[in-house]
């Protein structure tokens, strides 16, 4: 049984995510919530949850002992897949610009900048269901595809490097960046745990994704 761990660094959507890795698993894999570097580093899969600001979860991440360089291990080193959800997959960015400058992974090169939609009534923080355009055709996304709804909440995306790293995008007065992939390496700006059957949809793709 492949085993499933989700990064345990104090983020709040931790048990949501795990709940909703745990229902898409069933009886496919071992999800274990963690910041234990040797089982991160023996890891089938890793996923990175994140709620909150940028430079501050990064702190948290780096504050646990090991995590970062067992992350890394696991996932650039053998090639585990990996996911990033919310903020966690921000934290794949070369750097946040959320009050002011924070370095990031930089797994993925790119800015998280500011959504700045071009009229008043689109809010920000971007919070509720928006539907996904310009999905590519990623694993993560077989059964879904364009118009696919999923439920954010964010007023911070990234601004992608290399358009050919952009997974999917969605649209709150302008057009930003949904979802990541890169070889092993994917993220998406949505709550898959939060997204009912499209949500449990991805989830369960990532558990069978063969990058």
């Amino acid at each position: 049984m492949q085993s499933v761990v989700l990064i345990d660094y104090g983020s709040g959507n931790l048990r949501s995510a795990e709940k909703a890795l745990i229902a898409a698993a069933g009886d496919g894999a071992r999800v274990v919530a963690t910041d234990d570097p040797d089982i991160i580093r023996r890891a089938d899969r890793v996923v990175l949850p994140g709620v909150g600001a940028f430079a501050a979860c990064m702190a948290a991440l780096a504050e646990r002992p090991g995590v970062i360089e067992a992350m890394t291990e696991a996932v650039r080193g053998r090639g585990a897949p990996f996911l990033g959800i919310c903020v966690g997959m921000q934290l794949l960015a070369t750097r946040g610009l959320e009050f002011g400058e924070a370095r990031g992974l930089d797994w993925i090169g790119g800015d998280v900048r500011a959504l700045a939609p071009s009229e008043p009534r689109f809010k920000v923080p971007h919070m509720g269901w928006n539907a996904l355009v310009d999905v590519a055709g990623h694993p993560l996304f077989a059964g879904l595809g364009d118009g696919a709804h999923m439920y954010f909440t964010h007023s911070f995306a990234m601004d992608v490097a290399d358009p050919a790293d952009v997974a999917a995008r969605t649209d709150h007065g302008g057009v930003f960046t949904a979802a990541v992939a890169k070889n092993n390496i994917a993220g998406v700006q949505f709550h898959p745990e939060k997204s009912q059957g499209p949500g449990l949809g991805l989830l369960a793709n990532f558990l069978e994704w063969r990058p």
